[in-house]
């Protein structure tokens, strides 16, 4: 019996490496705290990385990208919360932009991608905000914090917003130069 064993290309880390410093950078460069969190323009990265590498990439890059901006700048309580929910982003924006052959190559089904991918994450950090106030600070009671969580959504669907638009002209640019 052969024992295979997975190999990481070095292109793909170099691929990965890459996006998560500029998903770090993007997210870095202009942010500005909310409630429970923080608006950034880190989403438009994901997105980017989800057409140009695909779910597996992009949810690696997604995830630690994100997490590295938690730790640096005093959200460590959220860290393993945006490890998750960026990463799982990251995956569901790829899985989408390349099933049924699409490649990443079909724009409607990359808005759709970028839709999806978005509910997802206004969805988790809601919950992710309602199990940090009630059993993390332990500040509210679970009905008390469902509902105190609710704040940051409005500011979570202005990033996911933010994020398609400056995405989709960045990835139409960067297929057309690399299609060259």
């Amino acid at each position: 019996m052969e024992n295979k064993v997975s190999s990481i290309k070095t292109n793909d880390i170099v691929q990965i490496s890459l996006m998560a410093a500029l998903t770090f950078i993007a997210t870095q460069v202009i942010h500005l705290p909310t409630f429970m969190g923080v608006l950034h323009l880190g989403d438009s990265m994901i997105f980017l990385s989800a057409i140009l590498f695909g779910r597996k990439k992009s949810a690696a890059a997604s995830a630690v990208g994100m997490c590295i901006f938690d730790l640096v700048n005093g959200y460590t309580l959220w860290a393993p919360f945006t490890f998750v929910i960026k990463g799982v982003m990251g995956y569901i924006a790829g899985t989408i932009a390349y099933r049924k052959n699409y490649n990443g190559n079909n724009s409607l089904n990359n808005m759709f991608a970028f839709v999806v991918s978005g509910i997802w994450m206004i969805a988790a950090y809601y919950l992710g905000g309602a199990i940090i106030l009630t059993f993390i600070s332990k500040e509210f009671a679970l009905n008390q914090a469902l509902i105190v969580a609710l704040k940051d959504i409005p500011t979570n669907i202005l990033q996911v917003v933010g994020g398609i638009v400056l995405a989709v002209p960045l990835i139409a640019a960067l297929k057309r130069k690399i299609s060259r």
